[in-house]
């Protein structure tokens, strides 16, 4: 069974989120999607709470797990018996970010690969971040999340 990693924050889960997820699940056998807790950052989703509404969000794939994890990734991953890190890529500025963190991982575990897989042109300008600004300002979210999470992305943003 090949298992992959996908990692990041998603402080909330954005539709460019699910679009690397989905494509990783028609590709592999085992998809781990691996949430990443950040003890320097104030997230607006607890750990808990962003496995929770991923959980919700990828309910229909089979092969798709959602777990959290700190420290390491290369740990983690063989935590999870995985050997490839799945990274979504927007932008060049992105490539260099991710390209360093590859070889990094890559120097502490040599059997762990990254693999890249570029943003749908619909979702390359699509950011947590900015979801995080469109709902801090009552903007809409339709398109820029899975639906079953606007309402919780809207009334956590009001209480901020």
């Amino acid at each position: 069974m090949n298992t992959v990693v996908y990692p990041g924050s998603f402080d909330p889960c954005t539709n460019g989120h699910l679009d690397i997820i989905a494509r990783a699940a028609r590709l592999f056998d085992r998809v781990v999607v691996a949430v990443l807790v950040n003890n320097a950052k104030t997230p607006l989703f607890s750990a808990e709470e962003r496995v929770d509404l991923l959980t919700e969000a990828l309910k229909d794939y089979d092969n798709v797990e959602v777990h959290s994890f700190s420290g390491l990734l290369v740990d983690f991953m063989k935590k999870v018996n995985a050997n490839i890190i799945i990274k979504g890529i927007r932008a060049l500025s992105d490539y260099e970010y991710e390209f360093q963190m590859a070889l990094t991982n890559n120097a502490l575990a040599p059997e762990i690969e990254t693999l890249f897989i570029p943003a749908s042109k619909d979702y390359m300008f699509l950011s947590s971040s900015l979801v995080k600004e469109v709902a801090k300002y009552g903007g809409t979210l339709t398109g820029l999340v899975p639906d079953c999470l606007i309402s919780v992305i809207n009334e956590r943003c009001k209480e901020r």
